[in-house]
């Protein structure tokens, strides 16, 4: 299968699971919410297993999943403060600040130097987050940055993009000491249980009421799944750079979502905006 079909589908999925979570939090709170996003999404990742070959796995892999378990719950939980929290037009879009932060936290842990291909990618980024609230430029030049600060949601979606830089360099580290396949069915099904007991703890035991909320949930479940699994068989096809490269494209189909689903204003703007950071993006990966 053609790997652009699947980074596109990726994005779409991707895309449409947010859409959906973003839905469901009009009646349910953070945590609900978060827990549905792995928890519904297990059973259908888990049908990969009997196809793969399990690896043998080392002590790199479970060190990889110590410290990615803490990291992936604290971000899971922000994303779904800041869906919540504020449009997805508003949101979503600083996802595309991951890569940027990748230039340092890949430095740290890596060892990579920033080249000039970075600068321009952050650059273009800047300008692509600046654009998000060019309307505001009338109270003066840095009101567009003064609105991202301001804008809740955004702050959320700003620390969920520095988490997943550093996730992001440790998910490598757990594919290439097992592998990618056995990776994207076995991780989701362990992010359920370690998430679990908070739900349960924030919700005082009861998770009843999500009963009502199933049939949303079961689609949020089946879009992340596949977003997941178009995710992984991409970057079995191709270098990874071109497949996430292609992913980021789910912050454009995000920002449609808000527009025709949940009517949110002043699309135009944070459309052009949010190209100009995909296209910043494209710039750090690839180059």
């Amino acid at each position: 299968m053609n790997w652009l079909f699947l980074s596109l589908s990726c994005a779409f999925f991707a895309a449409t699971t947010d859409a959906f979570c973003k839905k469901s939090l009009t009646e349910s709170n953070e945590y609900l919410v978060a827990w549905v996003r792995v928890a519904f999404a297990a059973p259908f990742v888990l049908l990969i297993l009997p196809f793969i070959e399990i690896p043998a796995l080392d002590r790199y892999f479970f060190l990889a999943i110590l410290i990615l378990l803490p990291l992936e719950i604290t971000a899971l939980i922000l994303y779904m403060k800041a869906i919540k929290a504020s449009p997805l037009s508003l949101t979503l879009p600083f996802l595309a600040l991951s890569p940027v932060f990748m230039i340092f936290t890949s430095n740290l842990i890596l060892g990579e130097k920033l080249d000039s291909y970075g600068i321009i990618g952050i650059s273009l980024t800047t300008i692509g987050a600046y654009l998000l609230h060019v309307k505001t430029t009338r109270k003066g030049i840095l009101e567009p940055f003064k609105a991202i600060r301001r804008e809740r949601g955004s702050v959320y979606m700003i620390i969920v993009a520095f988490i997943y830089s550093i996730t992001s360099n440790l998910g490598k580290m757990a594919v290439l000491h097992s592998s990618s396949l056995f990776f994207a069915s076995t991780y989701l099904p362990i992010l359920t249980l370690i998430v679990l007991p908070i739900l349960l703890w924030k919700r005082h035991g009861k998770v009843k009421q999500a009963v009502p909320h199933i049939t949303l949930f079961i689609l949020i479940g089946l879009s992340m799944a596949l977003a997941t699994v178009t995710h992984f068989l991409a970057v079995n096809i191709v270098e990874v750079p071109y497949a996430i490269s292609v992913k980021r494209t789910s912050l454009l189909f995000g920002i449609l979502y808000g527009a025709f689903w949940f009517k949110e204003t002043n699309i135009r703007e944070r459309l052009i905006g949010s190209t100009i950071m995909v296209i910043g993006v494209v710039v750090i990966t690839l180059f």
